[in-house]
């Protein structure tokens, strides 16, 4: 299976500059959409993909997924003990 292009909205980028203080970077990002910790149902068909970021912050990325690509709407950190 051919892997998907991932492209970041506007909106995305801009999290990410603000973020990398807090450990979050593009590689980070890409990798927990390749292989996430686990995949939930979003709003509006969206999927939200979670990856290990510290022993107590899981990185949580929404994102749309279409046939061609991924397209990243927002990333954040969250407490793990919030998403089991």
């Amino acid at each position: 299976m051919e892997k998907k292009q991932i492209e970041f909205t506007l909106h995305a980028k801009n999290k990410l500059k603000r973020l990398i203080k807090a450990g979050v970077t593009k590689e980070k990002i890409l990798r927990t959409i390749e292989t996430p910790e686990k995949v939930v149902d979003g709003y509006y068909g969206r999927k939200i993909a979670q990856g290990l970021l510290s022993a107590d912050l899981v990185l949580r990325i929404v994102y749309e997924e279409s046939e061609e690509k991924i397209m990243v709407i927002t990333v954040y950190p969250a407490e793990r003990r919030r998403y089991r």
